[in-house]
């Protein structure tokens, strides 16, 4: 976790309690902890399934908020995926990416929503940034190619909080978070991203007796992970007390090889083989940790460790493979 910063005193600016907020991306892993972290903040959650309002469809929004009129609304709803997806889907990345956070954003200013926030996404920063990364490095170089699609689209969102906030006067906020994981996390064989990965690769082979599992790259890139909890808390915070026109960063502070992070994954499903490198895939950026210290100024860290956290998601994991049956 990151060192104790100095903590300026907290004032509550948009207090949640008897709010009315729309969670948009309700069902995601971002969106469904954002709901169960506000149910304890006495306000009125609002949500919307895809059957109702399709994110991406302009009319279909605007009408939705008309009609909901929310004082805040939470931007969750995203496509996301790993490596794979982002390299083989750059298309629906760019596209379904920036029509829902436009098309928010926009019918959140029709509606004269009060507050919103943004989620973005640590990826938006460029593959040569100085670690730890400032919100300051954005815009500074070259994205890293394997997810460059999402990035360009979240760094939009950014932008349109600002021209928002600049041209009408919105306080529309943005927020970065780092890698995340946790309940309702995306279980696929190609398109999630790295823990929901390796907890299925590992509980495979350790239900099959298997004595090799073979994981991507080299194992030596370092990332930051963050329990979707922790970020969910942060979430409630910036809400209650930011208002300013720069994103802030949301993360641990800390970092962990990938190599590390599969011989966590390898105890907590109890796999018990040899863990193998194919070097012939690719390892994205080589170091990516989040600068946390101004959330840390602002009184905010995260609290549950790795170890606790990828436990809890994997309890998670198999209690849905149990439903599912």
């Amino acid at each position: 976790m990151a060192e104790p910063a100095a903590v300026a005193p907290v004032t509550e600016i948009f207090p949640l309690r008897g709010a009315r907020v729309y969670v948009a991306g309700h069902l995601g892993m971002v969106g469904s902890a954002c709901v169960r972290r506000l149910a304890a903040e006495g306000c009125e959650i609002l949500t919307a399934d895809r059957a109702r309002v399709d994110l991406r469809r302009q009319a279909q929004v605007e009408a939705f908020m008309a009609e909901a009129r929310p004082d805040a609304v939470i931007v969750a709803a995203a496509r996301v995926g790993g490596i794979y997806a982002n390299d083989t889907l750059p298309a629906e990345f760019l596209y379904d990416n920036l029509m829902i956070e436009s098309n928010l954003i926009e019918a959140a200013h029709r509606a004269d929503v009060r507050r919103l926030l943004f989620l973005g996404s640590s990826c938006i920063y460029p593959r040569e940034a100085p670690q730890p990364i400032p919100e300051s490095a954005l815009l500074t170089g070259p994205l890293e190619p394997t997810n460059q699609w999402y990035a360009v689209a979240k760094i939009a969102g950014i932008k349109l909080c600002q021209a928002y906030r600049r041209q009408y006067g919105r306080d529309y906020i943005s927020a970065m978070p780092c890698n995340l994981y946790g309940p309702g996390d995306y279980f696929h064989p190609e398109r999630s991203h790295v823990i929901p990965a390796l907890l299925q690769r590992f509980h495979k082979a350790a239900q099959e007796g298997a004595d090799l599992v073979t994981c991507w790259g080299s194992g030596t890139p370092r990332r930051e992970f963050m329990h979707v909890d922790d970020l969910a808390e942060a979430t409630a915070f910036l809400l209650r007390t930011y208002s300013g026109e720069e994103h802030v960063n949301i993360g641990t502070g800390a970092d962990i090889t990938i190599a590390e992070l599969a011989d966590m994954v390898a105890e907590v499903t109890g796999f018990r083989g040899r863990i193998e490198w194919d070097t012939t895939k690719p390892d994205g950026t080589m170091v990516k940790r989040m600068d946390v210290s101004r959330l840390a100024a602002m009184g905010w860290q995260a609290r549950i460790d790795n170890v606790a956290g990828l436990a809890g998601t994997y309890r998670w994991f198999l209690q849905q493979a149990t439903l599912r049956g």
